[in-house]
């Protein structure tokens, strides 16, 4: 059972989102719809926030990105001071024979391949050191993204991460979030591009998934952006032009007038190493979005969603499950106020426990489960939609999509990403067991782990 200090927390913690729930519903009932405002909100004036700092900071530097200009929506970027280390480029075969002669069973080669944290680093060729000068710290440790210094960069994984909060509540930016996320940029070795997407009741079905999914467009456009710069630059060097490799990148502009190359992203992400991230009801945006990386397919190129992780789906259904009539009553979220806050995410004539936004396993729904990414899902024995992120774990399984699932004993739901539990054992090995399984996709390879 949770502790006594945890289910005390819960009874304040309810009587805080039943309350911020009706102040919502009392902000529905004087919203007129001829006169919403379709920019939306992301953060909520009472959520602590966290304000973004560039220098590394525990290891971690962020940035904040407003990426549409019609609306709220806007990311956070979390940049791991691994990047910053120069990519090595080691014979294969020679670290083959030295790792058998140190253990002819291989272990020592699986051990490096998990600590090393220049795995999988570019080869070395004229496409990529087209991003060779690179000054990457100021005199007060401030990243600076680029200069003239004859330094290479490391590409990382990209990890998409959509926060929780019930539709209404939550930010991108908040404490818990913030915290969440460099611990996860750290431990998985990866790129977090945490998302603000807007918020209910303002902005209803679909604006989320919508906000959701054009990040993953973000992203695919600043891909290609960061490679016509580079060709830009190498082209203007062959013909004599007069711009240097950083001006060209800087006439590359938005309708704005602002610079639309995203230079930590352009200098160290790895969009082909994609993975996306949902927590409760973010992990359905992550799975609308997987489902719609798979119908687009080469559309995103060079994006490429390789595995998503669906830490307690905030998924429901017009069939109760036994988790459902059991524990009605959990901690912290239980059934009623989850059922007020999709009453108040989705519009009144859609409202559907069986609604595409809320159960994945409709009938035809495409794409089928078969094309689906891999898929972890991690569940809490005290939450009341485990047994829908089970279900749906084993219906992928089905389709051979590597689906698994990890079950935390006596957690809660947000066990690993509420604010006062983020620092409680178990939230650091759920993380720890995330990065493990990940790294089993976003590895080059010859350096995955082996199981």
């Amino acid at each position: 059972m949770p502790s006594v200090a945890v289910k005390l927390y819960s009874v304040f913690f309810k009587f805080l989102l039943k309350h911020r729930l009706q102040n919502r519903i009392q902000t529905l009932t004087l919203l007129d719809e001829s006169t919403t405002n379709p920019y939306g909100v992301t953060t909520r004036p009472e959520e602590t926030v966290s304000a973004s700092n560039p220098s590394f900071t525990d290891g971690v530097a962020t940035k904040d990105i407003h990426i549409d200009p019609f609306t709220a929506l806007s990311i956070r970027i979390f940049l791991p001071e691994s990047s910053l280390s120069p990519p090595e480029q080691p014979d294969p075969k020679t670290n083959l024979r030295s790792s058998q002669q140190r253990d002819p069973n291989g272990l020592q080669h699986r051990r490096n391949s998990y600590g090393t944290p220049n795995i999988g680093a570019p080869r070395d060729d004229q496409r990529r050191n087209s991003f060779d000068g690179v000054n990457l710290r100021s005199d007060n440790n401030v990243y600076r993204g680029y200069s003239p210094l004859p330094q290479k960069s490391r590409k990382l994984p990209i990890m998409l991460q959509f926060h929780g909060g019930g539709w209404v509540s939550g930010s991108n930016e908040s404490v818990a979030n913030d915290f969440f996320c460099r611990r996860i940029a750290k431990l998985c070795d990866v790129i977090v591009v945490a998302v603000g997407y807007r918020l209910a009741p303002e902005n209803k079905y679909p604006a989320a998934f919508d906000d959701g999914l054009k990040v993953l467009n973000w992203l695919a456009k600043q891909a290609n952006l960061a490679e016509c710069s580079k060709s830009l630059g190498s082209g203007a060097r062959g013909v004599g032009a007069e711009f240097t490799k950083a001006e060209v990148q800087r006439h590359i502009v938005d309708a704005f007038g602002a610079s639309v190359v995203e230079p930590w992203l352009a200098a160290h992400g790895d969009p082909s190493r994609c993975v996306l991230l949902g927590v409760s009801c973010g992990a359905n945006i992550a799975d609308y979005v997987a489902r719609k990386a798979v119908e687009a397919g080469r559309l995103l190129d060079p994006v490429k969603v390789v595995a998503q992780v669906l830490m307690y789906p905030f998924f429901m259904g017009s069939v109760p499950t036994q988790s459902e009539i059991k524990l009605a009553n959990s901690y912290f979220y239980d059934k009623a106020m989850c059922m007020l806050a999709w009453k108040l995410f989705l519009p009144e004539e859609e409202f559907s426990l069986d609604h595409p936004a809320a159960n994945p396993l409709i009938p035809n729904r495409s794409p089928p489960l078969k094309r689906m990414p891999p898929t972890l899902t991690v569940v809490a024995e005290h939450d009341w939609m485990r047994d829908r992120g089970i279900a749906y774990s084993e219906a992928l399984r089905k389709v051979n999509v590597d689906a698994p699932v990890l079950e935390y004993k006596d957690a809660v739901h947000e066990f690993a990403t509420l604010d006062m539990l983020l620092k409680t054992p178990q939230a650091q090995a759920c993380a720890e067991d995330i990065s493990i399984w990940v790294k089993k996709y976003i590895s080059f390879r010859g350096h995955e782990f082996s199981y």
